[in-house]
């Protein structure tokens, strides 16, 4: 099969003749593992694209390997959708290639260009495409925004979709596959793939505003399976993408965004450990309100297990944990205290008060009660406490236990209300930050030599 050196995206497809009724109803789980691999794939071909922008940008050319992989991903793409939801054209399973498979139903081909405009790259992907998405939204799928409940949820379903489901529901009634929808789902399939390729910044030529319907591309002096090359190009055959140089693409692709996850964890830690410090040196949250009419606020059982792990919860990594808590009155007088929990939980018992998680301001009533025996800082039930008028600090190395953090006014009154923070030392961050920031660098260098490597194994000539 061959089509015409015309426009340089080919899309050709031949039908199958003796197609199952229903198969096509479970080809959407028989596809999962393509869906997976092509996952993959298509994260690495967004990241080979940009690469392919700057080099076209700076050089005019779009390196060779890199152009392969990625057209091997719209063809990959293009046969699982011919065999599931984009024709349902044949019962013959996809192949797991990037290559052009000649007895396959389904052909896609790009041919190589020898120069792209430095210019049009910077505007062709988004700026020119633009009436082709418009388009190529509705054939694949036009968005409906509905609400539902108390949000906004959106659905999609694209003219092509419906088609191919009304070309295999006739088919499954009647036995036979309607050859004119054939062609139809055909010429729009291949209206799509030609922007693909043309925003993928294959080439330079604008898609035209055509329908060509039909198994084939007009004309024929091209054979399925060949590649155009550029004028000059180098003799000899590409080793392509085989197995190898993809799987060695797709680890660097995934090594990579470790790297930027790794690496930017630690430049927030190192930006936070720099300019977020109070002037005592701690890390500490936002202030919050509290105010509620029972006799305290509770912030109960808050675990530590550090007994025999000082490698995991060491002083020098931690440092200290500092509370502060201001009443809301100018007069008031608060109390702030953090004891064990079974002893705080005794001392509380019959007492009013209200718990808060996450040092969260929105406290729900835990306990109804009275107030407390004694005034909160005659109880002999805490490790750490302050009371008296304005700001409260509690300063308290964490230890291994059960814990609990009171808020309470001085004299044990109903009515609570004070803002609050929490901070802790964690004096190790810098460390810490630094460490991840050169382990996100080492991740990144690897990532680019797998890619790089995959990208030249693929190029090379055999």
């Amino acid at each position: 099969m061959s089509t015409q050196v015309g426009y340089p995206v080919r899309v050709e497809a031949t039908l199958d003749q003796d197609l199952s009724r229903w198969v096509w109803l479970v080809k959407w789980f028989l596809a999962i593992p393509h869906f997976v691999v092509l996952a993959f794939l298509w994260m690495a071909f967004g990241l080979l694209s940009v690469v392919a922008f700057f080099a076209i940008l700076f050089t005019g050319r779009y390196p060779k390997g890199i152009f392969e992989f990625n057209v091997g991903v719209l063809r990959w793409s293009w046969r699982v959708s011919y065999y599931s939801f984009g024709a349902f054209g044949t019962d013959r399973y996809p192949p797991f290639t990037l290559k052009e498979v000649n007895d396959y139903p389904a052909h896609f081909e790009v041919a190589y260009p020898a120069t792209l405009s430095r210019g049009l790259v910077l505007v062709k992907w988004w700026l020119l495409a633009i009436p082709h998405y418009l388009i190529t939204g509705i054939l694949l799928g036009g968005t409906w925004f509905a609400w539902n409940s108390d949000n906004w949820q959106a659905s999609s379903i694209g003219l092509i979709g419906i088609l191919a489901l009304i070309a295999v529901v006739t088919m499954a009634v009647t036995g036979t596959y309607p050859r004119s929808l054939f062609d139809l789902i055909l010429g729009f399939n291949r209206w799509v793939l030609r922007v693909a390729a043309y925003v993928g910044l294959m080439t330079d030529e604008y898609p035209p505003f055509r329908l060509d319907p039909g198994s084939s591309e007009p004309g024929s002096t091209l054979a399925v399976g060949e590649t155009a090359t550029a004028a000059g190009g180098t003799a000899g055959t590409a080793r392509g993408w085989t197995a190898g140089p993809v799987i060695s693409l797709v680890a660097g692709l995934i090594v990579s965004f470790m790297a930027i996850g790794i690496g930017g964890a630690g430049a927030i830690g190192l930006w936070a450990d720099q300019t977020q410090r109070d002037p005592g040196g701690y890390l500490t949250t936002d202030t919050r309100t509290f105010d509620t009419g029972t006799h305290a606020v509770v912030a109960e059982d808050i675990e530590l297990h550090m007994d025999g792990a000082e490698i995991i919860y060491p002083e020098r990594i931690l440092g200290n944990a500092q509370i502060s808590a201001t009443s809301s009155d100018a007069d008031g007088e608060i109390f702030l205290g953090v004891g064990p929990s079974d002893a705080v939980e005794s001392y509380l018992e019959g007492v009013g008060y209200a718990t808060t998680t996450d040092f969260s301001d929105d406290v729900a009533i835990a306990q109804s009660g009275g107030a407390p025996s004694v005034a909160p800082a005659e109880a002999d039930v805490w490790h750490h406490f302050s009371a008296g008028p304005g700001e409260q600090v509690v300063t308290w190395v964490p230890q291994d236990g059960t814990w609990t953090i009171v808020a309470m006014n001085a004299d044990g009154s109903p009515g609570v209300a004070f803002d609050a923070s929490v901070g802790m030392e964690v004096p190790a961050l810098t460390g810490f930050s630094v460490g991840f920031i050169v382990a996100g660098g080492v991740l990144l260098l690897l990532a680019v030599a797998l890619v790089a490597g995959a990208t030249a194994r693929a190029s090379s000539k055999s």
